[in-house]
């Protein structure tokens, strides 16, 4: 198993890291992420050419889950995904809200259930005396 790349370095960007961890896929969309307020470093929104450093804090929002990782090495190009891996520890709080999150998924409805396709012809003329009325 090979180990990061560090090349000396002690700190990188943090649009930089999400892309080598893996946490985008295009380190364009790490540097949106990062703009929109979507990932925090030790608790505070920042810019995509803020420095990130073994030991920080990032909380990054994908989609509806928050994940919470603490950074243990540094890596400016992206490598294989077992090396990734070795980048980041996620801390039990995040996943075990992510596990949470999962199971109440599983458990709701999906959207729409209740709709049944189209309108009918009925359906169609009730509408109508609604907008009218």
């Amino acid at each position: 198993m090979t180990s990061p790349q560090t090349n000396g370095l002690e700190q990188t960007r943090i649009d930089k890291w999400l892309w080598a961890a893996r946490f985008f896929k295009h380190r364009s969309g790490a540097t949106e992420a990062v703009d929109g307020g979507r990932v925090k470093l030790n608790g505070q929104s920042v810019k995509p050419a803020r420095a990130v450093k073994p030991g920080d804090i990032i909380d990054v929002t994908l989609s509806e889950s928050t994940i919470s990782v603490v950074v243990r090495a540094i890596a400016e190009k992206r490598g294989p995904a077992s090396v990734a891996q070795t980048l980041y520890e996620e801390s039990t709080e995040s996943q075990s809200r992510r596990e949470h999150a999962r199971e109440a998924r599983q458990l709701a409805p999906p959207p729409g259930a209740d709709l049944h396709g189209r309108p009918t012809k009925r359906d169609r003329r009730l509408i109508q005396r609604m907008r009218d009325a």
